[in-house]
């Protein structure tokens, strides 16, 4: 045989490549199938993980063509409270928060293989055929979520177990709430679909299933003692009293709604009752750094004080660089406000808007720090909790420091600028205004 005859032309090379290719996408399907059947659920973890990765926070509320601007919003809301929200000019681009056009993640038909859409046939095929349907189950889940009408006109809540008139009170207010944060939403929130990731946007929500309870975790707005409510209704403890903080916290004893699948999140949110407990935003931030830079802590003062540290404090000695203690107030303040941060945000100062979605998932209660006990030992009434139950009062950690109060806030926030603190509200805004909070501190 001459070697010009071992020479293949062009067509043979073509067919070639192309069942080379076709085996290994093939191969490839196969492999895929395999691998999400016997992992499902870390599957789809890694890949909402992967979707919601990177240190900077998203703007999960993106503006819309319906969102109105920030001064017919204030014009609004000073009308019906003139106490309330005093502004000055923006001075900062916080301050167009609402305005922003800052591009978002977009909740899309992502392929998360676990079908869970009703009454699919699965007959016997190739894993090919395999992969199709759960893709087209997925969709079709996906689709009905997305479409589903996300309204957040108010449903009433069931008062059939509140036989005690001294509730009477406590309900009216919480009506109001209720009234305001539906009223927001629908003239200023622009949404009628999610705009996020749904696993994101529930990942702060904790599943009680025995009295159907979703609670949104505002952390600094007394949420280790609703953890250990959860618990105990969950028949976990006889008491909330006996729990430590390391049992409440790194215990997971308790499910979050991101640990369902779709159809499990789906159903909750549409069964269950809802519940959030928010607070005073400078407040919440106040209490945030005495908690987590005024006393000893292994995480924050390694992870965000070396880091605030090195940035914020010109000159600083050795000792600080290296462990991250005696972080000042008005350096967390830089930090919190530079849109170029050394470390990412915390749960800890988030903004509820961020964390619990208040505008995108309708809540049946609004509870807030202010009126905590009160506020918790009705709602407990409402889902029919048993009768000794009530809502613990003891601060769960730091016993002997003085509880954040507006007096104690005013000590903090006398040592920054106006600028400074109009800044602290600006980035609070929503916060301030979904919740009907006063603004004593500018």
């Amino acid at each position: 045989m001459q070697p010009s005859e071992l020479v293949m032309n062009p067509k043979q090379v073509f067919l070639s490549v192309l069942l080379f290719g076709v085996a290994g996408l093939l191969l490839f399907m196969y492999l895929q199938v395999c691998i999400e059947e016997q992992h499902p659920g870390k599957v789809e973890k890694r890949r909402e993980q992967r979707a919601t990765s990177g240190w900077e926070p998203v703007n999960y509320l993106r503006s819309t063509p319906r969102i109105m601007t920030r001064e017919k919003i204030q014009e609004h809301i000073t009308n019906q409270n003139p106490k309330s929200h005093m502004l000055k000019d923006p001075k900062d681009k916080l301050a167009n928060l609402l305005n922003s056009k800052s591009p978002t993640r977009v909740f899309t038909e992502t392929n998360h293989s676990q079908g869970e859409a009703p009454a699919l046939s699965r007959n016997p095929g190739s894993p090919t055929i395999q992969l199709i349907e759960k893709q087209q189950g997925t969709k079709i889940l996906f689709r009905k979520f997305s479409e589903t009408n996300w309204s957040v006109d108010i449903q009433p809540l069931n008062k059939s177990l509140v036989t005690d008139s001294k509730w009477k009170r406590i309900d009216a207010t919480q009506e109001k709430r209720r009234s305001f944060l539906q009223e927001f939403c629908k003239k200023y929130g622009g949404v009628s679909r999610p705009q996020s990731h749904v696993f994101h946007m529930v990942s702060r929500i904790y599943v009680e299933d025995k009295h159907k309870i979703l609670y949104c975790e505002v952390p600094k707005a007394g949420c280790s003692n609703w953890k250990r409510i959860l618990m105990v209704l969950n028949g976990l403890a006889p008491s909330a009293y006996n729990i430590s903080h390391d049992a409440v916290h790194y215990g997971k004893h308790l499910k979050k709604l991101d640990s369902f699948d779709l159809k499990g999140i789906y159903s909750r949110l549409n069964t269950y009752t809802k519940a959030v407990f928010v607070r005073d935003p400078m407040e919440r931030l106040v209490s945030a750094f005495r908690d987590k830079f005024e006393h000893p802590n292994s995480y924050y003062h390694p992870v965000f004080g070396k880091a605030i540290i090195k940035k914020y404090r010109p000159n600083a000695c050795e000792e600080a660089l290296n462990n991250g203690s005696g972080v000042k107030f008005r350096e967390f303040i830089h930090y919190l406000l530079d849109s170029h941060r050394p470390v990412g945000m915390d749960i800890h100062w988030e903004k509820v808007s961020k964390l619990c979605y208040p505008c995108l998932i309708h809540y049946d209660f609004v509870g807030k720090f202010e009126t905590l006990e009160e506020d918790a030992n009705y709602f407990l009434q409402l889902i029919g909790a048993p009768k000794e139950l009530k809502f613990p009062n003891f601060k769960d950690r730091h016993s002997s420091d003085k509880r954040t109060n507006a007096q104690v806030v005013g000590q903090y926030l006398k040592d920054l600028t106006r600028t400074e603190r109009q800044l602290i509200y600006d980035f609070y805004y929503l916060d301030y205004l979904m919740f009907n909070y006063t603004t004593p501190f500018l």
